[in-house]
């Protein structure tokens, strides 16, 4: 048992590095702490992140948005609701309905906050101190709607200079509702079982690609599109689209990563009964890297220069894949980067990756 927790730790502590490389804000001033706390869950971890960044955006106020409200009043104010005014018969009363813009902190941004810091608050798996850190904030928030976890639109939610300093703190939110609202009713649902969800997913392809631009900045990363290979007089638009997760360069050499958060990294094949690399991603890659390939019109034979690498996020499956592949003339990897051993040995798989660029 004591192992088991000490693997969750590890875990949890990961994924505090991988958010703070996917959201520079961790790394400014008010989170060093955060580093270096112990979490035994990743709730106690999101609570910790939103107490101490809600507490600095509180201090600063509440960002205020204009809302569209509806009220009946004795005087004029914005527009005249004519429908709703002879509906409710508010004119009897000597009162119009009126649709105006009041600024205030009720908007969206605030709406979520306020229902996800209620949502940790009521977890047994925050530590008590925490609870009591959230239960001080929510003053801040008497004028904010509260809204259903389900209700929340987070796609809908849009931000600009003045509310930049949401965007962190909401997608901390948003990874914690998910992983809260999966949890069963007797409450054993495990970390594992929503860490293959869709947002993991992308916090995964986001902190790979955070992790070269912050430590590799000559390698030009880039998550870029790649363009089919194609004879101008072909031109299709119906062709899907190529984009990379992460793309190094250097000079004429180039390394395309597609990073993938699966639950599992291998298939198994009936025909030949035997487990074999997911065919999907093998041929996903391989296009990326053959289309990226352009040399001269008049040469045609594979250079070699651009590599592909398929970064799994290691699983517990018997069978990990750690493969080099020529195929085709270029160099083809199938790679797991594993996210329970200490952060050293995480950043010394990504940093070998670079080593790909030097080969002949």
């Amino acid at each position: 048992m004591d192992n088991i927790k000490v693997k969750d730790k590890i875990k949890v502590k990961n994924i505090y590095y991988m958010l703070s490389y996917a959201f520079q804000t961790l790394r400014e001033d008010g989170f060093e702490n955060i580093a270096t706390e112990d979490f035994d869950n990743i709730y106690d971890l999101f609570a910790a992140i939103l107490i101490q960044g809600v507490s600095a955006q509180a201090k600063r106020g509440l960002n205020r948005d204009y809302t569209e409200e509806q009220e009946a009043l004795a005087g004029l104010r914005g527009q005249v609701n004519i429908a709703q005014t002879i509906k409710h018969q508010t004119q009897l009363q000597g009162k119009l309905v009126c649709s105006f813009d009041e600024f205030s902190p009720d908007s969206p941004h605030n709406q979520a906050l306020k229902s996800v810091l209620l949502l940790l608050m009521r977890q047994k798996e925050v530590k008590r101190e925490n609870r009591e850190s959230i239960h001080r904030l929510l003053p801040y928030f008497s004028g904010v709607t509260n809204v259903e976890p389900t209700s929340i639109r987070w796609d809908a939610l849009k931000y600009h200079h003045n509310n930049a300093s949401y965007r962190m703190l909401l997608g901390i939110c948003r990874l914690a509702v998910k992983g809260l609202l999966l949890t069963t009713e007797a409450g054993s649902q495990k970390l594992d079982t929503w860490l293959q969800d869709e947002q993991m997913s992308r916090l995964y392809e986001k902190f790979v690609l955070s992790y070269y631009l912050r430590h590799h900045p000559e390698l030009s990363p880039t998550a870029s599109f790649i363009d089919w290979d194609v004879a101008s007089d072909t031109q299709s638009p119906y062709l899907p689209k190529m984009k990379s997760d992460v793309t190094l360069h250097k000079g004429q050499k180039k390394l395309i990563i597609d990073t993938k958060y699966y639950q599992h990294t291998m298939q198994y094949n009936a025909l030949y009964d035997k487990q074999t690399f997911i065919s999907g991603n093998l041929y996903q890659i391989y296009a990326y890297v053959k289309n990226s390939e352009k040399g001269s019109p008049d040469d045609k034979h594979p250079t070699g220069n651009v590599a592909g690498v398929l970064l799994y996020a290691k699983t517990d499956e018997t069978i990990t894949p750690d493969e080099d592949i020529l195929i085709g003339g270029n160099r083809i990897g199938i790679k797991t980067l594993d996210l329970n051993k200490d952060w050293p040995l995480i950043t010394a798989q990504l940093e070998a990756l670079c080593a790909w660029l030097n080969y002949e």
